[in-house]
């Protein structure tokens, strides 16, 4: 039986998310009185400053529009579910404001449903197969019927983060950590690919109202798409997905393995698509921030000028933690440079990169990385910046000895980084707020 998913123009509150269930039966399996999980995409959040949310956080009008959909048709206890990223494994305080902020408080109240960190909550190891075995929320796993609610976007080592990568949400931090293996054959999509083999019936809502290129987080660029797809079936909606974003689906390494275990096409030609023409919405959207030819310094440091530094193409292996970092990173080699060489500086990053011979300084950023290297006889001289996340005072003082001179408070301000982004959108009406509140 072929695969539907629809695609919808979003017009109207209520009505949008309505057509788009109703064309697609993405809740036709839903039975009166169940449980259902709703994952959203928070990914990240400040309590500090406000940060770009277009593109990059399932929008609230999406999430309550779906809610009455589930209240509609008869569901039962309504659980929202998110695991949003943390330098502090113990905050609790920032959950909190993503959920108030959020409206998802207000939800709770006006639908009755419950609102829980993922994190704060039980976890259960599954075995997945082949030796994987990971812990999952266990409200995740005790419920009748889940929803993935993630954006539409474009993701810098995966290509796409769409529904099914949402669940990594789902996980606890070391499981997290672990999808970002060393190990080539098990890599990150390899895990990504396992996620969905314990969900119970499911159904994908990809917010695509705004959707984001180079993402998944706020420094990728937001657009306004207007764009709803929603299916009963997770994988053909990602397929669906890649495709309004101008990629081939054949292309992501970890929907074709999805693929391979399901055994079907990753054609579009096997998915009924009601509603509009995936031509018609389909805008190519970047995935891969850009480095020189050798991938050994990102393309924006070249281009600067910058000279007598390497600074390799991150890969899977790394996990977000140090993936945070490398956009601060750059902006603090850039602020640092005064076109004058640096003095032979390679920075290495995640689980596998192996220093360059004759480096004058390498400076080796994270756990991982520090394990891997801090004994290679091939370093001259290692500047150590262990911690997950990696501590940022060892940071600044790594840079500062290699002759990256930082200034004594630039990653004091991390948490202020956001509202920089957030100038991009200033005086751009189609970006609101609005969509991001509960009225």
């Amino acid at each position: 039986m072929q695969k539907k998913v629809s695609v919808v123009k979003y017009e109207k509150p209520i009505e949008s998310v309505a057509k788009a269930i109703e064309l697609s039966g993405a809740l036709d399996h839903l039975k009166s009185g169940d449980r259902v999980f709703i994952k959203p995409n928070i990914v990240f959040w400040s309590r500090k400053t406000q940060l770009p949310p277009w593109g990059v956080i399932t929008t609230s009008r999406v999430m309550e529009d779906f809610i009455r959909q589930l209240k509609d048709r008869g569901a039962g206890q309504i659980i929202i579910g998110e695991g949003i990223t943390l330098d502090d494994p113990n905050d609790t305080k920032t959950a909190a404001d993503a959920f108030e902020k959020l409206g998802y408080n207000k939800l709770a109240r006006l639908y009755g449903v419950k609102v829980v960190d993922n994190l704060r909550q039980e976890f259960r190891q599954m075995d997945l197969g082949d030796g994987v075995k990971l812990n999952f929320s266990a409200n995740l796993l005790d419920s009748d019927f889940v929803a993935s609610l993630p954006v539409l976007k474009t993701h810098a080592q995966t290509m796409v983060s769409l529904s099914q990568k949402n669940l990594k949400g789902c996980l606890d931090i070391a499981s997290r950590k672990l999808c970002h293996s060393d190990n080539m054959e098990q890599d990150l999509d390899y895990h990504l690919a396992k996620l969905t083999s314990i969900l119970p019936r499911s159904c994908a809502l990809i917010d695509g109202i705004y959707t984001l290129e180079l993402g998944p987080g706020y420094t990728g660029q937001a657009r306004r798409s207007d764009i709803l797809i929603a299916s009963r079936d997770l994988l053909a909606a990602d397929l669906v997905g890649t495709a309004a974003l101008g990629l081939d689906p054949a292309q992501v390494p970890y929907l074709n393995k999805i693929c391979k275990i399901k055994k079907c096409s990753s054609s579009l030609e096997e998915i009924e698509i009601q509603g509009e023409s995936i031509d018609k919405v389909t805008h190519p959207h970047a995935w891969d921030f850009p480095y020189n030819k050798d991938g050994t310094l990102p393309l924006n440091l070249e281009q600067k000028g910058i000279k007598g530094l390497l600074f390799p193409k991150y890969d899977h292996s790394l996990c977000t933690y140090c993936s945070g970092l490398n956009g601060p990173v750059q902006m603090a080699i850039m602020k640092a440079w005064n076109k004058e060489p640096f003095n032979n500086v390679e920075i290495l990053t995640g689980k596998l990169r192996s220093p360059t011979p004759g480096m004058e300084h390498t400076i080796l950023i994270g756990k991982c990385q520090v394990k891997l290297n801090k004994n290679n006889p091939a370093i001259k001289n290692p500047l150590l910046v262990p911690g997950c996340p990696p501590n940022l005072d060892k940071l600044k003082t790594a840079l500062n000895k290699s002759g990256i001179k930082v200034k004594a408070s630039f990653f004091d301000r991390m948490d202020s980084l956001p509202s920089i982004f957030m100038r991009k959108y200033a005086r751009r009406p189609e970006f609101s707020m609005d969509f991001f509140q509960v009225k």
